[in-house]
């Protein structure tokens, strides 16, 4: 599962992409602590069983926060974030909302698993899958298995659906943290409490070459220097 600091650095690889001109250092500063949001629930572990990867990593919170931003921009009158911070806190609120929906939520998912759709629906998913090219079989994926309706139901025709496997709900998976490293159990007096840094060559990876690249953006902007 990806540490704090490896979404943090995947989050400044995509505000020194994606945000334009709107990247400085408050808007990487604030999509940082919006990216750290979701990992509260990891304390809320402490005293509920709708804690890590659940309280407050899903994809509801954003989806909400989403449709109060588009009415904010598109409904009211005035726009309360356009007549702020005009055209900047647009593109602002909008990456916010991003970087917690893909830069924290759908990351955890594919990488060890989230309570995608809690509280509406409580269980964890996990994406998995491949895709390749083989020289024998052609174009080979399986993050969207196909079911004919024959094998699934008895009937005829076929049909799609995500390669989401679940892991379960909250009643059967508890994630530990360095903060709870024995959910739902007594903590042992000599607990070992781990806090992740990079877990695999792929983590490492991106930690250090996004944040060299966030760095890299900060430092030299947009402008080309004189000849």
């Amino acid at each position: 599962m990806p540490s704090l600091v490896v979404h943090y650095a995947f989050v400044g690889l995509l505000a020194a992409t994606l945000l334009g001109a709107a990247f400085d250092r408050r808007s990487l500063l604030l999509s940082l602590v919006v990216v750290t949001i979701p990992d509260l629930d990891a304390f809320i572990a402490l005293f509920s069983q709708y804690g890590h990867r659940t309280a407050t990593t899903n994809l509801v919170i954003p989806a909400i926060v989403a449709g109060g931003l588009a009415v904010d921009l598109y409904v009211r009158d005035e726009s309360y974030i356009r007549s702020r911070w005009g055209a900047y806190g647009v593109r602002v609120a909008w990456f916010c909302v991003l970087v917690y929906a893909v830069g924290h939520v759908l990351f955890d998912a594919v990488a060890g698993g989230a309570n995608l759709l809690w509280p509406i629906h409580d269980e964890f998913y996990v994406i998995r899958g491949k895709l390749e090219l083989s020289t024998q079989r052609g174009i080979v994926q399986t993050f969207v298995e196909w079911e004919t309706e024959a094998a699934a139901s008895g009937g005829s025709g076929g049909g799609a659906s995500p390669s989401l496997r679940s892991l379960g709900n909250t009643s059967t998976v508890q994630m530990d943290t360095g903060v709870d490293p024995t959910p739902g159990q007594a903590e042992p007096e000599n607990v070992d409490r781990i806090f992740p840094v990079a877990r695999g060559g792929w983590q490492l990876f991106l930690l250090v070459f996004g944040t060299l690249a966030t760095a890299a953006r900060l430092v030299m902007g947009y402008d080309l220097p004189e000849e």
